[in-house]
């Protein structure tokens, strides 16, 4: 049996109308809506911290590897030094026990050794630990904060690639973001920077000797090219039989994978460094230390799983890339377009432009889009403003508001909330 509910809403059944229904619906889809675009959002910019994890964990690796090495080549010294001592039958008494108590020294230091290699691994894999708690913590509710300390760490790396070390070790630590960052990455790439720009190569020789493993895997020739350069500055010394030892011991290993380039290098030997042969004189011109700068940033990025480029560029030519019109490149754009300064234009040159369906207006005064709820309105003088805009300056200045010295405009509202935009001549120009 089916009640009906009094007249007066006085019965047990309340009466729910559409405009109530809907303005609870609205109500709970608003902050679902928003809730969903933050974690679409949160999910899209968790898709770029690719780098941010790779870092730690390919240098936890690399301490472990090394660790393993030094290890692995004492205790087998040791060893050796056992067995010699156990094989060595007319050895007196006191040889045996000052043998044993060296032996015993060495262990000693293998120890010590051990124990710095475990807290060493120990605070890099509180490093990743600390990167994944960082991951796991953001949500919809502190995205804006997760998002500030996410810049702080890309203007650290940005200061890190430059070499602004000090600078960027100050950023972190005011933030408290020391386990965020890779600064001691960058300070271990800053060894062998300095002396190519030295122009000395033993620096990143070393480099290459503690990743030969790696760089062999990814079949990375940066050892060879620094090889070459060594043997051209011994050519340029004119120490021509001290080229030729160092040729037959370090490049002719490299010759069934890389001859030409070996040969062209040895032709160097008759044609000497004063050459006006293009093909040789550029061998010997100092631009070869900065290729070789360049490549060691690729190999070194590389290893770690690093974008070559600093994040803080990748993520400005990202929002770049959805400015970039040709209008931008006009000595008449407004300086409001980031793209009006000459360093974004030199960021967005490779760039393509942006793709624009169909054309958008921005009042010059509010900087908001001119649409259907904002419409453009043309003066006389042919300005163009939005609604918004025109109704804001009527307001503060009584009714009326002024472009240049030769139009001056009044605003009325009619009691049905239409404006008429009046000039000095009482004409209506503009109904908005």
């Amino acid at each position: 049996m089916e009640i009906d509910p009094l007249p007066n809403g006085s019965g047990s059944t309340a009466t729910t109308t559409p405009e109530t229904a809907a303005m609870a619906t609205s109500t709970t889809v608003a902050p679902i809506t928003e809730l969903s675009s933050k974690l679409s959002h949160l999910t899209e910019s968790l898709k770029l911290e690719h780098q941010f994890l790779r870092v730690p964990f390919e240098h936890f690796k690399k301490t472990i590897r090394a660790n393993h090495r030094t290890v692995e080549k004492e205790v087998s010294s040791v060893i050796s030094g056992i067995a010699d001592v156990a094989d060595s039958d007319g050895i007196s008494k006191d040889d045996a026990i000052l043998s044993l108590t060296s032996l015993v020294s060495r262990l000693q230091g293998i120890k010590r050794k051990l124990e710095e290699g475990s807290r060493t691994e120990n605070l890099q894999a509180q490093r990743c630990r600390a990167r994944l708690d960082h991951l796991e913590s953001v949500d919809a509710e502190n995205l804006s904060e997760w998002s500030n300390v996410r810049l702080k760490r890309i203007l650290v790396d940005y200061m890190s690639r430059m070499s602004y070390y000090d600078t960027a070790m100050k950023l972190a630590e005011s933030s408290n973001i020391q386990e965020l960052v890779d600064i001691d990455v960058f300070q271990e790439a800053k060894k062998a920077i300095d002396g190519l720009r030295n122009q000395e190569v033993g620096p990143a020789l070393a480099w290459c000797a503690d990743n030969k493993s790696r760089l062999k895997k990814s079949k990375s020739k940066f050892e060879f090219q620094l090889r070459l350069q060594e043997f051209v500055e011994l050519v340029r010394a004119e120490n021509y039989m001290c080229a030729i030892f160092y040729a037959r011991k370090y490049l002719s290993p490299w010759g069934a994978t890389h001859l030409k380039e070996l040969q062209r290098v040895m032709a160097t030997l008759a044609v000497r460094s004063d050459t006006d042969c293009a093909k040789y004189k550029v061998l010997f011109e100092p631009k070869q230390w900065d290729f070789l700068v360049d490549q060691f940033k690729q190999e070194f990025c590389r290893l770690y799983g690093m974008t070559v480029e600093p994040l803080l560029n990748i993520y400005l030519q990202a929002g770049l890339s959805a400015l970039k019109t040709p209008y931008c490149y006009e000595d008449d754009c407004t300086k409001e377009d980031p793209l009006s300064q000459d360093s974004f234009r030199k960021l967005a040159m490779p760039l393509p432009y942006s793709k624009q369906h169909h054309s958008k207006l921005v009042c010059y005064i509010t900087k908001e889009l001119m649409d259907t709820e904002n419409p453009p309105q043309v003066l006389p003088n042919g300005y163009v403003y939005s609604t918004k805009a025109l109704k804001e300056m009527a307001e503060k200045n009584n009714g009326s508001f002024s472009f240049g010295l030769s139009f001056r405009f009044l605003l009325f509202f009619s009691p049905f909330d239409q404006g008429f935009l009046v000039d000095s001549q009482k004409r209506i120009v503009i109904n908005l």
